[in-house]
């Protein structure tokens, strides 16, 4: 269906806060996987409300492009003020909510959990890794937040929750708002 990203990807939006169905093709009729909550994408293409997008795994797929929504500015430059957070304490919690859900499969395919007992183990799991060479988003939990690092910092790429006067080394975060106008 698609093929790996080369180093060129670099999200354009983010999808919704509560997901949203994907297509294998602008067709209604040839349905496929849906995309998580805040997953970050590449538009590649356009017709009429259909966006074909392309994540960061390589996989691609056509959606409603009417609910994506755009992340207008470029990650920090590395240049630029020093971010606020240091990126191994996220990427810590982030290696131990995988180990988690590493664990929670093995346990499922060894028989030892059944599917209602997966779910429940997994419900509050969330993780979220791009890497891109020294690029790196990062879905940050506790915080409903993605995080944009360079291996040193990391700044506030893209919220859910409202955007205060604090912004990260001068770059104002993208506020996502679902698709029914409520944050």
């Amino acid at each position: 269906m698609s093929k790996a990203p080369g180093p060129g990807f670099r999200p354009t939006h983010v999808v919704p806060p509560r997901g949203m169905p994907a297509w294998e093709a602008p067709d209604p009729a040839r349905p496929t996987v849906p995309l998580d909550p805040l997953l970050p994408v590449q538009l590649m293409e356009r017709r009429g409300d259909w966006s074909h997008i392309r994540c960061a795994n390589g996989w691609a797929a056509w959606v409603d492009g009417r609910h994506l929504i755009a992340v207008p500015e470029d990650p920090p430059a590395a240049e630029g003020p020093a971010g606020t957070a240091d990126p191994r304490p996220l990427l810590a919690r982030a290696a131990e909510a995988l180990a988690d859900y590493r664990a929670a499969v093995g346990e499922l395919t060894a028989g030892a959990l059944d599917g209602e007992d997966f779910a429940d183990r997994t419900r509050d799991l969330r993780i979220g890794i791009v890497v891109d060479g020294e690029k790196m988003w990062l879905y940050d939990p506790e915080e409903s937040r993605w995080m944009y690092g360079d291996g040193r910092r990391l700044t506030t790429y893209a919220t859910d929750r409202p955007v205060t006067g604090d912004t990260d080394a001068g770059h104002a975060p993208t506020r996502l708002v679902a698709s029914d106008g409520e944050p």
